[in-house]
């Protein structure tokens, strides 16, 4: 089954393709999207619908959208659906931001979630959410990832998404979770 990926973002990207290795994965570009589409969702879910939907609308293909963010217990749930434009500059200004927000906090308890939504041609949907349960960090550890990675330290791992490689990163990940609740939905 051939997919088009509503996302720009080349990370993930790549991880979507290493996690549903039984599907072809084409990027939205790929596909001949060459637009953006506004997450005006409240929800991680609402706003991986709006994507998968606007692309599967717009190249008459199934298409596969996610939203993920960081949500942080001591700043209310923030960065959330905003974790990307967070800071409103890049990955770097917005992990100095959530730092700086944290400063002087001691329970620093945090989860990445991540929704997922397929919407086939015909208009059938489907979704699913995975979450990756840790702590901020007072400083970055770790040179893989993209993101919160290196301040994030998952329960499960036992060390930050950044100091994991991929497959053990996709193994325990919100994203890799989402998929696979999705795959079984399929």
């Amino acid at each position: 089954m051939k997919l088009v990926a509503a996302t720009g973002n080349p990370h993930k990207l790549r991880e979507i393709r290493e996690i549903l290795t039984g599907f072809e994965i084409v990027s939205a570009r790929e596909a001949g999207f060459c637009g953006e589409v506004e997450e005006t969702g409240e929800t991680f879910l609402e706003n991986a619908l709006l994507k998968a939907r606007s692309i599967a609308n717009a190249t008459g293909m199934s298409a596969i959208a996610d939203d993920s963010g960081l949500c942080v217990d001591a700043l209310g749930g923030a960065p959330g659906v905003f974790s990307a434009r967070y800071s409103g500059g890049g990955d770097a200004e917005n992990r100095a931001l959530l730092l700086k927000n944290l400063e002087g906090v001691e329970s620093r308890r945090a989860y990445f979630c991540c929704a997922v939504a397929l919407v086939r041609s015909d208009g059938t949907t489907y979704s699913a959410e995975g979450r990756a349960y840790g702590t901020i960090l007072h400083a970055e550890r770790g040179k893989h990832g993209f993101g919160y990675d290196a301040l994030f330290y998952s329960d499960d791992l036992g060390k930050t998404f950044a100091e994991a490689d991929e497959e053990e990163k996709n193994s325990v990940s919100h994203r890799g979770r989402a998929l696979r609740a999705l795959l079984e939905k399929l």
